[in-house]
């Protein structure tokens, strides 16, 4: 069982045993857990908060990433509330392994503990099905190519999982009954002071709880009126008592006990309580003293290390007095040492308070005793038995002495004495007699191993004749130096020798020429790269400043290098223009070149007019310019693919609106079709209006 749930991450049993060692009162709430819906309300519950946790529009226009992402949030979130709704069950119903063996053993005797925590079980796996489901469909949904079977494979995901939850529909409704159940019990605190009534049914066990406490337990002249066990709470000496009532037992063996009579076994094999036998002298139950002896007997192993009281009931109907000598001795029979025999009427409240009070004193004395032998042993007793000394077992056989250092045998063997001298001065002798710990300096300089002893507080210089002394402290660093010389020198030798192969080599003088551009284009190229990589975490320059740099000439080449004929640009044709009619203007006059020209024409009008040709109107036949388009491409295939392209633009643009397509900068823009504030929210029955 799981108590009132906290908002701290501890679990139910930790948060149990912490109070246990707390010393606070445990109390088992069952009426906590939620409830657990069928497996066709489950499916309806989870694609009900899908549908309205996740958004529902999508298109086929969208992007194809857009469009798996729409579908694997569905398929996530389908699986997560799947996934949590399933742990909340799975934490919420208590833990057979987990709880006190009173309410482990109640579990198994009510609900059977192997169908209950195979109902469990199917639910952790159905988990973790869902979870394995989901991230395969997720995996496949990251190739989906298209709308359609992005949307299939969601769809084979959901069904999948409510597949699944609707085969586990048996085991749903098996724990909601073990819920409903298990929300109908008494709280019990297995750990607190307890009184458990035990007996034949129809002794008088529930009117004498009712009797003693608040409870009110149903009392009818028949037997086993009380099916379950019933809790009352009762004070004595200022503590709280809980009283429990068990329904009746009878005389049998243990296997052949039905679930009423192995509540009250339960209880008394596993509370530590103070258990109070009814035996009805009066035989009104049905069942005579002979009878409620021998089950004394057969039940007597659970009452081991527990105060015992006998109680005989109904005084008022038989008095002690007035029974057979037999039945007096049967009952004298089991009353042995720490046993405590009364008699009692619960019609006329006789002796009442005097039987609960002396199980009171009984059970409150045991725990009493038990705390004052804790505490009557010494300390070193009680670490002792929380204690646990590990000793290794050896791994071979072969023996390791302990390791003394030589210069403490020689002593040994020259009589001198090992111990530590109490007379030595330490460091921290020396420190108080130097004025403490702000004056004394610890000297480390003595304990210096020197070739001289007068070598330890001499100064060592860092600088010495203009050299630094670090220099020289390897005894092999001239050595070391004539290494690295003579490896320097045989690699230049190297070197000059590559140098004489080149100039030396059977090369003509065109490759040479050419071996020579191609190093110094490594240089420039090896230049440019470490310049280009010295600015590389500078400012990059705006293209408005990058573009003042360029020059016509350097457009020029750029074309040329594309395979582009640039002929004379705009620029120079127009200067050139401007030019040549600069230079005319300055050799004649405006009027003399008019004159001429209407001359030439005159002529040319009367040459054609004496040939003889028939007469007939003359127009200027102008070749056709070529397009732009023809001259700006390197080849055919380029201008062919920029044809396609203006083609395919050109019909996008004219494509009716209706189609989808074709926005243009005056068309209106609907930014979101269906706004939040208007579509959000569930419209209750008879309201039109939205939120």
């Amino acid at each position: 069982p799981r108590k009132a749930r906290a908002t701290h991450t501890l679990s139910p049993h930790r948060r149990r045993v912490l109070r246990q060692g707390l010393g606070t009162m445990v109390v088992y709430n069952f009426k906590s857990i939620q409830t657990v819906p069928s497996g066709k309300d489950f499916v309806d519950i989870i694609l009900t908060k899908t549908q309205r946790g996740t958004p529902t529009v999508i298109h086929k226009g969208y992007a194809i990433a857009r469009i798996r992402s729409f579908y694997m949030r569905k398929v996530k979130y389908t699986s997560q509330n799947f996934h949590d709704r399933l742990s909340q069950i799975l934490d919420d119903f208590p833990h057979v392994d987990d709880i006190h063996p009173f309410y482990a053993d109640l579990i198994n005797v009510l609900y059977d503990k192997d169908h209950y925590k195979l109902a469990l079980g199917q639910l952790a796996t159905a988990r973790r099905l869902i979870d394995t489901i989901a991230k395969d469909y997720v995996r496949m949904l990251k190739f989906g190519d298209s709308l359609y079977r992005c949307k299939q494979l969601k769809r084979a995901a959901l069904g999948r999982m409510c597949t699944l939850m609707r085969k586990h529909n048996a085991s749903l409704e098996y724990l909601e009954q073990v819920r409903q159940h298990l929300s109908r019990l008494p709280s019990i605190d297995p750990s607190t002071r307890t009184l458990i009534v035990t007996g034949y049914p129809n002794v008088g066990k529930s009117s004498f709880v009712n009797t003693i406490t608040n409870a009110n337990v149903e009392v009818q002249p028949y037997a086993f009126t009380t099916k379950s066990i019933f809790v009352g709470h009762t004070d004595y000496k200022y503590l709280r008592w809980q009283v429990l009532d068990t329904p009746g037992i009878l005389d049998h063996p243990l296997e052949d006990r039905n679930t009423i009579e192995m509540q009250a076994i339960t209880a008394l094999a596993h509370l530590r309580a103070s258990v109070l036998f009814f035996i009805d002298i009066s035989e009104q139950c049905g069942y005579s003293i002979t009878q409620q002896v021998s089950l004394f007997k057969s039940i007597s192993p659970l009452f081991r290390g527990k105060p015992l009281v006998l109680v005989m009931t109904k005084t008022d109907v038989v008095k002690p007095d007035d029974i057979s000598e037999e039945n007096k001795a049967l009952i004298q029979s089991i009353v042995t040492d720490g046993t405590t025999l009364l008699a009692m009427s619960t019609r006329n409240n006789d002796n009442v308070v005097d039987v609960k009070n002396a199980a009171c004193e009984l059970l409150l004395r045991q725990r009493v005793e038990a705390k004052e032998k804790l505490r009557s042993k010494n300390a070193s007793e009680q670490v002792e038995n929380r204690i646990r000394v590990v000793v290794p077992k050896p791994r071979d056989r072969k023996k390791r002495p302990p390791q003394i250092p030589e210069s403490v045998l020689q002593r040994r063997s020259m009589g001198i004495d090992t111990k530590i001298s109490s007379d030595r001065l330490t460091e921290k002798d020396l420190e108080q007699a130097n004025g403490g710990a702000g004056k004394y300096s610890v000297d480390l300089h003595k304990n210096y191993m020197l070739r001289d002893e007068a070598f330890k507080y001499d100064s060592v210089p860092e600088i010495m004749d203009g050299k630094n002394v670090a220099d020289f402290v390897d005894p092999d660093i001239l050595q070391k130096l004539d290494e690295l010389e003579r490896e320097e020198e045989a690699r230049e030798a190297a070197e000059g020798d590559d140098d004489d192969w080149s100039a030396d080599s059977d090369l003509e003088e065109e490759d040479k020429a050419l071996l020579q551009k191609i190093r110094e284009k490594k240089k420039t190229l090896t230049r440019e790269h470490r310049e280009k990589r010295g600015t590389k975490n500078h400012p990059t320059m705006p293209r408005k400043v990058t573009a003042r740099t360029t020059t016509v000439k350097d457009f020029d080449d750029h074309l040329k290098n594309m395979g582009i004929e640039n002929p004379e640009t705009e620029l120079h044709r127009k200067k050139r223009e401007i030019q040549e009619r600069g230079t005319a203007d300055e050799r004649e006059g405006r009027k003399r070149r008019r004159a001429l020209s209407r001359a030439r024409d005159a002529e040319d009008t009367a040459m054609a007019d004496g040939e003889g040709s028939q007469k007939r109107s003359k127009s200027k036949v102008r070749s056709r310019t070529p397009g732009r388009k023809d001259e700006s491409y390197a080849d055919e295939e380029m201008a062919e693919k920029a044809s396609k392209m203006a083609e395919k633009a050109r019909v996008a643009w004219s494509r009716p609106r209706h189609i989808g397509t074709g926005k243009g900068e005056g068309d209106r823009v609907v930014l979101s079709r269906k706004p939040k504030h208007l579509f959000s929210g569930k419209r209750k029955l008879g309201k039109i209006d939205r939120r």
